[in-house]
């Protein structure tokens, strides 16, 4: 088993970390549209919390993301020309989001002048001062960037599927670690 990755796979340690984070995202973004359509309540407070814990959970592991391809480089985009650029672009702009997203979420819970709290039981710092604005405004990005992440994440999916199905090996990269 490989733990770094390789000129042209991937190690174990970015399979897991980027399945890890997908699923998280499925699971932050279905809470997420579930409780923007709800009215706050005691009933309900708890969604919220578990939102807010696991918005944190997936940033933190967008760091470790980040730290490890800064140790361990991820293979170059299988194939070339305009499907490889645009294949980063869409790479770059996943992760740009999957940090302005929760700390989008974080600032404006910041803002709200109530604690943040890690699964109710870890406080963490304010980023944003108490402003009824920065809460309204803070939130209305954060809903914007959740939107804009589904519509890319689809693109990348359907980008993922079509170029196994035309044989390339672009997920089973991402699922065995090597293409073939």
């Amino acid at each position: 088993m490989m733990w770094h990755n390789g000129a042209e796979s991937f190690g174990i340690v970015s399979r897991a970390l980027h399945w890890a984070v997908a699923l998280m995202v499925l699971v932050m973004l279905s809470l997420g549209l579930r409780i923007s359509s709800m009215e706050p309540g005691l009933a309900n407070l708890w969604l919220y919390s578990l939102h807010k814990s696991l918005g944190l959970v997936t940033l933190g592991l967008m760091v470790v993301r980040v730290v490890w391809h800064v140790i361990s480089p991820p293979p170059r985009p299988m194939g070339g020309g305009w499907q490889a650029v645009l294949a980063r672009w869409v790479h770059r702009g996943i992760y740009a989001l999957m940090f302005a997203i929760p700390l989008s979420g974080w600032g404006a819970s910041s803002a709200t002048g109530i604690e943040v709290m890690v699964f109710d039981r870890w406080v963490v710092p304010a980023i944003a001062p108490v402003s009824a604005l920065w809460e309204e405004r803070g939130f209305a990005l954060h809903d914007v960037l959740g939107k804009v992440l589904m519509a890319v994440i689809a693109l990348h999916m359907a980008a993922a599927l079509k170029r196994e199905m035309e044989g390339d090996g672009t997920l089973t990269r991402m699922i065995r670690g090597r293409a073939r």
